[in-house]
């Protein structure tokens, strides 16, 4: 097989070969200890006692605030607007945990509470999605106020759906009747809580509301 292969082709090849079995041999070893890592985490986590979610950061949602019945006779509007009151009642607690593992939360919070903060988690998810489809319906009626009221909602809660900062840009520049100046403004009072988040949305965020705020 090696029989038209010179001595020096050969050692070459001999030698690339062992850098790529190091290598594979190397990215095996990270895996296995990253996986060991885990696994001991993920045990430890298991085995955390529960602790006080007294310290949670809840959310309020502000009714009062909200623009229900801005637009009557549609189907969707209604469905959302009864999915945000029932959100708002006491016993629906609301809690952003996004970029927070499973994991870490258990450790956090203790492995008992684990399923209840998943349930706070995903009212919280239902919740920014909601208002980002009853905005998409507002703004295509050219209620841009009431998108403004929806939205900026929306951020303070920390929300990480892109297109809430892209609609919130583009009404503030084209559609309030603002100078450049004060739609600057609004844009950069968003970017303190583009800088908290913790998705991997932040970056491309935070860029876009630099770019637009330029």
């Amino acid at each position: 097989m090696f029989n038209n292969i010179g001595f020096p082709t050969f050692l070459f090849l001999f030698i690339i070969f062992c850098a790529w079995l190091r290598y594979e041999m190397h990215k095996d070893s990270k895996k296995m200890t990253g996986q060991q890592s885990f696994l001991a985490r993920e045990k430890e986590a298991n085995l955390a006692p529960a602790k006080s979610l007294k310290d949670l950061d809840y959310i309020s949602i502000p009714l009062e605030t909200l623009p229900f019945g801005a637009l009557t006779g549609h189907k969707e509007i209604d469905h959302m607007e009864y999915t945000i009151r029932n959100l708002a009642k006491d016993t629906r607690k609301i809690v952003n945990l996004t970029g927070i593992t499973n994991t870490d939360l258990k450790l956090m919070y203790g492995a008992a509470n684990i399923v209840k903060l998943m349930e706070y988690d995903a009212s919280y998810i239902t919740l920014i999605k909601t208002l980002q489809e009853w905005a998409d319906v507002l703004y295509e009626e050219g209620l841009y106020s009431e998108v403004v009221s929806l939205l900026e909602f929306s951020v303070s809660t920390k929300c990480d759906i892109s297109e809430t900062y892209h609609m919130l840009c583009d009404i503030y520049k084209n559609h309030l009747g603002l100078t450049k100046a004060e739609a600057i403004s609004k844009i950069k009072a968003l970017q303190p809580y583009a800088a908290e988040l913790k998705s991997m949305n932040k970056d491309s965020i935070e860029e876009y509301l630099v770019k637009e705020a330029g």
